[in-house]
């Protein structure tokens, strides 16, 4: 079994920059697919980004392409996601999810494991 735990969040200006964390206990995390997912308040749940583990090869939705970066430190099981130029429509809930797979997966229901969430809100 795995935890995960998100962190980093908070309220930022338009234009400013957040990281998060996803920090996993219980069972390395490591070689598993990582992704965030992100949730606006009457909206799906949406694919933001994913790592695989090993290669850390890197996926990212179109709106976020060359603003976020996701990254991972495999010696400590925390993945990070580098939000830079934040819009207000960034503002959501963010999760951070483990596929229990080395295939990345854009659907938030192929997932296995999901933190609570960390509130992220950007104002104009």
């Amino acid at each position: 079994q795995v935890q995960l735990v998100e962190s980093g969040g908070g309220l930022v200006q338009a234009g400013g920059s957040l990281r998060l964390s996803c920090a996993a206990s219980g069972r390395s995390f490591s070689a598993y697919v990582i992704g965030w997912f992100r949730q606006a308040p009457g909206k799906e749940r949406e694919f933001v980004a994913a790592i695989t583990g090993r290669r850390t090869n890197t996926y990212y939705e179109d709106s976020v392409k060359g603003r976020f970066t996701i990254s991972r430190d495999n010696t400590k099981d925390i993945v990070f996601l580098q939000m830079n130029s934040l819009q207000p429509e960034d503002t959501a809930v963010y999760y951070c999810a483990m596929r229990s797979s080395g295939f990345v997966e854009v659907n938030w229901n192929r997932y296995d494991y999901w933190g609570q969430g960390t509130q992220v809100t950007v104002s104009s």
